[in-house]
């Protein structure tokens, strides 16, 4: 997967978020104080905030995208391809393909959280000055306190996209046209996010995937909140068991013809 030039150009597209972030705060000649997504106002203060105000911007699109782009292609891409059946007479076995598919698209995820948070510190630190970080509670941490936090921010986010990659999973195994399966893992992203802004639909929010994404703000509080890390997890665990179960009974009765 990581040798594909698309899997790379991704990486690479991810990477430009906090660099083009960080750029546009250094060459501003005005800070439009109160505006703009959150932390933005601190970056000018300490680099350190890049890696922070990079994820609250890529994770309700950018980072769904990608994820939706190599899920989707789990299953789809072999048949699309016509090497499908060719796995399967390996002999690979159906569960195992399924299994090594998803434990790829996950590495992508721990990929993708990382790449924001480490381009984001890097870039940050030569661009501006850095130092002890200020958390929402109003604590300073130190740097090495504040570039662990920044490391459980990309655990975080990497657990709240592995519900959507088995969603793109399950989809993969329904048809054999991957930009289909690319594009319906992409637009049960958006739609859930969407469903979760709809005040009338309160009672439906604890259960979109979505839900959690921009909750790893209380990781920087003193002392660290777990409650929405704890949710978040119990949240994406159940998608994980739903659509697996979903994916492994559509694709052991599935008539491999390509």
């Amino acid at each position: 997967m990581f040798r594909r030039r698309r899997t790379l150009a991704m990486l690479g597209a991810v990477a430009l978020i906090p660099i083009l972030i960080a750029i546009a705060v250094r060459v501003s000649s005005s800070r439009a104080t109160g505006r703009g997504p959150a932390f933005l106002d601190q970056i000018s203060q300490n680099g350190l905030f890049v890696s922070f105000v990079a994820m609250v911007v890529a994770i309700p699109l950018f980072l769904p995208l990608t994820v939706g782009v190599v899920a989707g292609d789990t299953i789809a891409g072999e048949a699309g391809g016509g090497t499908l059946r060719y796995l399967l007479v390996a002999p690979a076995g159906r569960v195992r393909l399924l299994v090594v598919k998803y434990l790829g698209s996950a590495v992508f995820c721990v990929a993708a959280s990382l790449t924001v948070i480490v381009f984001g510190t890097l870039i940050g630190v030569i661009l501006f000055p850095t130092g002890p970080v200020t958390l929402l509670s109003g604590d300073t941490v130190s740097v090495g306190e504040s570039l662990l936090r920044s490391l459980l921010v990309a655990s975080y986010v990497t657990i709240s996209l592995l519900g959507l990659s088995m969603i793109g999973l399950f989809i993969s195994t329904l048809t054999d046209v991957p930009v289909g399966s690319m594009a319906a893992t992409v637009v049960m992203a958006v739609a859930s996010q969407v469903l979760d802004q709809l005040p009338q639909l309160d009672w439906l929010h604890p259960f979109l995937f979505s839900h959690y994404w921009l909750s790893f703000a209380d990781l920087l509080r003193q002392p660290i909140s777990w409650d929405s890390y704890g949710s978040n997890a119990i949240l994406q665990g159940a998608y994980m068991v739903i659509f697996g179960a979903l994916a492994y009974g559509r694709f052991s009765a599935k008539d491999i013809l390509s």
